[in-house]
């Protein structure tokens, strides 16, 4: 995003939230009142301008507070509990645009063109990233935005109320009324949507997840629940109570009160000291793969990785019982086929020279001149045979009404070359005059 459409943004916030914030007292509720000053009319919007100005200055550390950079020189510690590798190597994480290492739950910004500590998501609202450093003051502005707005259109409706069910008719200025109808289209579209998103990062904030992690979390349940992945608890998660004060501080009095990061937001907690890392490494599915492989569950191995002796190769043994001939007998070829597919190491080509052809798809009577393209399904993919051209030849001509054989076909042949081709011209000239000397003149 440009420097200057970030800007004309935050502007757009800031006086959205100060047109609700006083349009509301200066034309509906102070004109309601009498416009005269009353200890009902301070007891009423006291709380609300209370409300406002912690929105208000919540909003202004969310701006200006930097969400956390990575320390230059910064290298992980590979003995400590925590860390996280990559998914493809196993190696710490390492930035290539930032050309550093990423701490845990860090993750580089494209808005912000560097890698932003334990960061949850790039706000444009806010332009800035949120992460460790003002999470907590993001949180705090969402929960005054919904305090205030419900504050706000409580007054607004009450004052609505009264106009409607007093005994004589209160009858609202245009002025008054078009105020009315404004700070409700205003109001009633942010509360809810910034009431759903607080209670997305509410929810987020109790199970101690950012919004990238709660991606990779919806991720590996994917993966668990097709079977590629054994399910990996979520190493962060310490418990509701803890979840909460490991962002917001340990008093329950001051979680409302701005207040900073906790932390230096390079190294957290865990859950499991001897869990595995987040989030999980491709490795460690490729593992499970082989450990499937070695430990006697596989149909092609025994054991310590030998070849399983109760395997028998299904298709010959079927025939066998049933006594079907199959290609193989009726070439007079013996029995007889590798338990093993092509790529494992104890495979044994039997018959290099043997045909593979599938009797169901290819008999005898189907010979090489029948004009039909021989097809053999086999566990390596699909071999497709090249098709008799001279059958093809008399097959479309038949189609055409025309005789086969009637035609002739034309081979182009190599034109033989000369001797002479290869003697330079000037040389042939030069021959040529000597030749018509030599010659006897009459």
């Amino acid at each position: 995003m440009h420097p200057i459409l970030g800007r004309i943004i935050v502007n757009f916030v800031l006086s959205l939230i100060c047109f609700i914030a006083y349009s509301s007292q200066i034309f509906i509720l102070w004109p309601w009142y009498g416009n005269v000053l009353s200890v009902e009319l301070v007891t009423l919007l006291l709380p609300f301008n209370i409300l406002v100005g912690l929105l208000l200055w919540n909003y202004f550390l969310c701006v200006f507070t930097d969400p956390g950079r990575v320390p230059a020189g910064w290298k992980p510690d590979t003995h400590a509990d925590g860390l996280e590798v990559k998914k493809l190597t196993g190696q710490p994480r390492y930035c290539r645009m930032c050309e550093q290492y990423k701490p845990p739950r860090s993750h580089h910004c494209k808005q912000c063109n560097r890698c932003v500590l334990r960061m949850d998501h790039h706000c444009p609202w806010i332009n800035n990233c949120v992460g460790h450093g003002n999470y907590g003051y993001f949180l705090r502005f969402l929960f005054y935005v919904d305090l205030a707005c419900s504050y706000h259109i409580t007054m607004v409706t009450k004052r609505v109320f009264y106009s409607i069910g007093t005994r004589y008719w209160d009858e609202p200025s245009s002025l008054e009324l078009i105020m009315i109808i404004l700070n409700y289209v205003a109001c009633v579209p942010v509360l809810l949507a910034v009431g759903g998103f607080s209670l997305y990062h509410f929810y987020s904030l109790s199970s101690n997840t950012t919004t990238i992690e709660g991606w990779e979390k919806e991720k590996v349940a994917l993966m668990v629940k097709k079977g590629r992945l054994r399910e990996i608890k979520y190493p962060y998660d310490l418990g509701r109570r803890k979840n909460i004060n490991s962002v917001l501080g340990t008093n329950p009095l001051l979680w409302c009160w701005p207040r900073p990061a906790i932390g230096n937001g390079l190294k957290y907690d865990l859950s499991k000291k001897d869990g595995e890392s987040w989030p999980p490494e491709e490795h460690q599915i490729s593992e499970q793969l082989v450990e499937v492989h070695t430990t006697g569950r596989s149909p092609w191995t025994y054991e310590s990785e030998g070849l399983n002796p109760s395997l028998q190769p299904s298709n010959s043994s079927l025939r066998k019982q049933t006594g079907t001939p199959n290609a193989r007998q009726r070439r007079g070829l013996p029995l007889g086929a590798s338990a093993v597919p092509p790529y494992h190491p104890d495979y044994e080509d039997l018959h290099e020279q043997q045909s593979y052809d599938d009797p169901e798809s290819s008999t005898d009577e189907e010979g090489p001149s029948s004009g039909r393209v021989r097809v053999r399904n086999g566990s390596e993919g699909v071999e497709v045979s090249a098709p008799n051209r001279d059958e093809m030849l008399r097959r479309y001509l038949q189609e055409l009404g025309e005789e086969p054989g009637r035609y002739m076909r034309y081979i182009p042949q190599p034109d033989s070359e000369d001797e002479d081709d290869n003697v330079p011209l000037a040389y042939k000239i030069a021959s040529a005059h000597v030749m018509k000397d030599e010659l006897p003149r009459a």
